[in-house]
């Protein structure tokens, strides 16, 4: 009997720690941190590729740049811009109303919004329900986007219709310097 006492006390801790270990990994939050956007790309269903986004017309001759930061209290934020959008000589005033057409053209191109999130492991999707966006038309929606992992890299991808076929690869960043 005394040599079961200490043996059932030894299974008993190593499960207690097991389940202990367990939970700790799943509450994990892969998506806490600051992302940088590598590339968004389209899907091209005749050549069956995926391929970069670049479109002079609508201000993105270079493809896109930008953050996005997830926190652990299910808030995030993201703000996309095109590529060389900090390099322009155009000025931009405190007061709005003095600003030029061509200043104003620039300034559209930088989209952003702020989200509480949810995520639903089992379909692989993530909720971002908006809190505000650069668009006023789009305060308070929720989208959606399924979600995979690559190594360092997060997949984004939209699902409402007017988006299909599109995904963000987004690289964690380590140093916030970078």
């Amino acid at each position: 009997m005394k040599t079961i006492q200490p043996l059932i006390l030894i299974i008993l801790t190593s499960l207690f720690f097991s389940c202990n270990n367990k939970s700790n990994s799943e509450n994990i939050n892969q998506f806490a941190g600051l992302w940088s956007l590598y590339q968004m790309q389209f899907y091209n269903p005749q050549t069956k590729e995926w391929s970069e986004f670049k479109n002079a017309e609508i201000g993105f001759p270079d493809g896109l740049k930008g953050s996005i930061l997830y926190d652990n209290a299910n808030h995030m934020s993201v703000h996309l811009v095109p590529k060389a959008y900090e390099k322009t000589d155009l000025k931009f005033p405190i007061i709005i109303d003095s600003l030029s057409i061509e200043a104003l053209k620039h300034r559209a191109t930088s989209y952003s919004y702020f989200a509480n999130y949810t995520i639903d492991t089992e379909k692989k999707i993530i909720a971002h329900k908006r809190i505000s966006h650069s668009n006023p038309h789009m305060w308070s929606e929720t989208v959606l986007r399924k979600y995979s992992f690559s190594g360092d890299t997060l997949i984004l991808q939209p699902i409402e219709e007017e988006l299909a076929g599109t995904r963000l690869l987004w690289i964690k960043v380590t140093n916030a310097n970078e």
